[in-house]
């Protein structure tokens, strides 16, 4: 094996190849106009024979600028946050730049590690779903000129761009929907101290709940599927007169948990308990027992938080930087009047 595939192949050894110079090269590769039909051929066959991969990174740290944006989501096995990075990665593919993605998992001490691989790799700017966006390191992020745009949380400062949803309506819209339906002993599933924003939706429905004058129990459960599985063991050991009629989860991947548990325990959905959900992600609708949740419009936030983040790296003060959507209620088959069966009306 020669020495030129074992090492990295330079731009000199696409000149000596072609038999052309380091300048030519060069410009077949920034300015191919200005270069003669017969050399430019040499020269993409030396790049093709070579495998020559130019390095994207030091051009752009030479010419002061980056296209590539970071995006940090805070759990990227969530489909909610999945959904945000289609909306990011679609929005920045079509503005000709590419991501380079991480994922916190829910652990401040790898939201810290990307933060820093996003400033040591000079990115254009991020997009960040943190666990506080008031947190020191996100302020050092900007403080070291890299722009930076908060998605999934409302944080309205002066000097911060931000994508959230109002999500206090959001737990009000699922509280009163299961009070419209008749129930009076209602459940939030999930734990507030895990996210911002399900402290705001646990808010809302505990709002709504105080105001009907109902009772709400509380279950804390991590913000996952198997935690929906814990909770719904819980409910099903509780005596018929005391369990909640309806169940209010804090995210869809609770309330996919309860829709497996219950019915194990024989515990009818939504005959004996309703269960609503919280993100409409892409499986809500085609379960057994199709969820009732409320849609948040997770590709339309990413997207909207590329466009911002472009903004600011263009050097532009956004009109609107602080961008809050509304939440809508989806009602399916699992919420119903007391009694009722999932086939009936």
């Amino acid at each position: 094996m020669s020495n030129v595939a074992m090492r990295r192949v330079g731009l000199k050894d696409v000149a000596r190849a072609a038999g052309v110079s380091v300048g030519t090269v060069s410009h077949v590769l920034n300015h191919p106009e200005r270069v003669g039909t017969a050399r430019r051929e040499a020269v993409e066959r030396a790049i093709e024979e070579l495998g020559f991969v130019r390095d994207e990174s030091a051009r752009q740290l030479r010419a002061g600028y980056s296209s590539t944006v970071g995006l940090l989501l805070l759990d990227a096995w969530n489909p909610a946050f999945a959904e945000m990075a289609r909306g990011v990665e679609d929005a920045a593919a079509e503005a000709g730049m590419t991501l380079l993605m991480s994922n916190s998992a829910r652990s401040l001490e790898r939201e810290r590690a990307a933060l820093k691989v996003f400033s040591e790799h000079r990115v254009a700017g991020a997009v960040v779903v943190p666990h506080d966006p008031r947190s020191q390191e996100l302020h050092q992020v900007r403080a070291g000129g890299v722009p930076v745009v908060v998605l999934d949380r409302t944080d309205p400062r002066d000097g911060v761009v931000s994508v959230g949803v109002n999500d206090v309506l959001g737990g009000r819209l699922a509280a009163e929907h299961l009070l419209e339906l008749g129930h009076r002993r209602l459940a939030f599933v999930g734990d507030p101290s895990l996210a911002v924003p399900v402290q705001d939706r646990f808010e809302g429905v505990r709002a709504a709940a105080a105001e009907a004058g109902v009772e709400l129990v509380e279950l804390d459960c991590p913000l996952s599927v198997e935690g929906g599985r814990t909770a719904g063991r819980t409910l099903a050991q509780m005596p018929v007169a005391e369990r909640p009629t309806a169940v209010a989860c804090a995210v869809d991947v609770v309330a996919v948990g309860l829709l497996q548990e219950l019915p194990r325990h024989g515990v009818d959905v939504p005959g004996q308990v309703s269960v609503l959900g919280y993100d409409d992600i892409p499986l809500a609708a085609q379960l057994a027992v199709p969820l009732s949740t409320v849609a948040r419009p997770h590709y339309a936030m990413g997207t909207a938080a590329f466009e911002l983040l472009r903004a600011v790296v263009r050097g532009e003060t956004p009109a609107e930087p602080h961008q809050v959507f509304a939440p809508t209620l989806v009602a399916r088959a699992s919420s119903a009047p007391l009694g009722a069966t999932a086939g009936g009306e």
